[in-house]
């Protein structure tokens, strides 16, 4: 068995979300036990408590530990001896419940994994923020797309200068599920995307941009000043946005462009970027992951592949991969990066140790801040005809 270090053990993990039907809480699970350091235990995997049992077999959750609502599955944990209750939860639920079911596990002293975005508006993050900051607990946020490789080796050329100052940022995140109205065919993850009390005040901004703006932020580390952005909305009938632009500038002096849209005939998954600096530039596209191609004026073109061990990547993508060079990582492995990430900070702090909770390799309480303001200045700066707003947040990780 895969131990944690002075821990000597699997992590107890319980999953919050996830029950028939749901897509992403399947994924948390697959990631949180890929490297053999955690087991699920327990779950509360609906809000509908006869769902969230029936849910338990599909997960091999016992029926002991198979609980009707996170209150009972925190409220039981804690009777539980301490060398059997569980060591943290992952949140996989909707945005508008990522909040009180987040404050209620690190109140508890329970570690945290939370889906993205982090909360439902700026407030309950700010909130959430405070919890954390009182808490000793380890609170991680997966935007899983910093889990890539070769995302982790451009941060680090990034930020070692090899592209020189960095002037000009395009982040995308392209997608076209929702080009017809399949909330009203009651398809689940339509449904509640597009649900302003359940997704919040963005729909595709706040689904999808924050994952594009996210990333611009974690590679390059420039601090945004304002905004100016447009949503829009195009199928008919439909209370939230399903596109939009965003238009940022940095502190230093440099623009960043978000563009989001679910709506675009036979895209995909497409989160894409393109960094330029003073001394080169570079590309990274998701669907894709194992390449990134750097250009320089007057060279020949470099493209970059996932290769371990090569003398070209940097400690932090050697890091985060698993399989030898021409075998392909993706989604699973990135999310499972963020994961394993939060584990050497869950056992540090289970040794008795301070945990870091502003520079770590995995997304923060911070990140989950900022994303929920770029959010907020998006929506309002859309609302007054692309109005220039601050964008930079007090929380907001250097």
């Amino acid at each position: 068995m895969t131990t944690n270090g002075a821990l000597n053990r699997k992590l107890r993990m319980a999953l919050i979300g996830g029950g028939q039907g749901a897509f992403i809480g399947r994924v948390h699970a697959t990631a949180a036990v890929l490297d053999n350091r955690a087991a699920l235990v327990a779950g509360a995997l609906s809000s509908d408590p006869a769902r969230a049992k029936a849910s338990a077999p599909d997960y091999d959750i016992p029926e002991a530990r198979a609980y009707g609502s996170y209150q009972e599955l925190i409220e039981s944990e804690l009777k539980l001896p301490e060398s059997e209750r569980i060591d943290f939860v992952s949140v996989a639920t909707p945005n508008h419940t990522h909040y009180e079911i987040s404050k209620a596990a690190l109140e508890a002293g329970f570690n945290v994994i939370c889906d993205k975005p982090m909360t439902f508006d700026l407030a309950q993050a700010e909130q959430l923020k405070a919890v954390v900051d009182r808490s000793d607990a380890v609170f991680a946020l997966t935007h899983n797309y910093t889990g890539y490789p070769l995302v982790r080796q451009a941060r680090e050329m990034i930020l070692a200068g090899e592209l020189g100052e960095i002037q000009a940022v395009r982040s995308f995140y392209i997608q076209g599920w929702l080009r017809t109205k399949l909330e009203a065919e009651n398809q689940k993850q339509a449904a509640w995307r597009t649900d302003p009390a359940r997704s919040g005040a963005a729909g595709c901004f706040g689904d999808i941009a924050t994952h594009a703006y996210n990333l611009a932020r974690y590679m390059t580390a420039e601090l945004p000043e304002t905004v100016s952005c447009h949503l829009k909305t195009f199928v008919e009938g439909r209370p939230l946005d399903d596109y939009g632009t965003a238009v940022i500038r940095m502190a230093n002096g440099g623009l960043t462009t978000v563009t989001a849209s679910q709506i675009s005939h036979g895209r995909e998954n497409d989160l894409f970027i393109e960094v330029d600096g003073t001394k080169g530039a570079l590309q990274w596209r998701q669907e894709n992951p194992n390449e990134m191609i750097v250009r320089r004026n007057g060279q020949a073109h470099q493209i970059y592949t996932r290769s371990p061990g090569a003398g070209f990547m940097t400690d932090g993508a050697n890091a985060a991969c698993r399989l030898p060079s021409g075998h392909p990582e993706a989604f699973f492995e990135a999310f499972a990066n963020v994961y394993r990430s939060a584990y050497d900070a869950m056992v540090a702090r289970a040794a008795g140790e301070s945990v870091e909770k502003t520079d770590t390799v995995y997304p923060n309480v911070h990140d989950g801040v900022e994303g929920m303001y770029f959010i907020q200045q998006c929506v309002a700066s859309s609302q007054q005809d692309g109005a220039w707003l601050p964008l930079r947040h007090d929380a907001a990780r250097k």
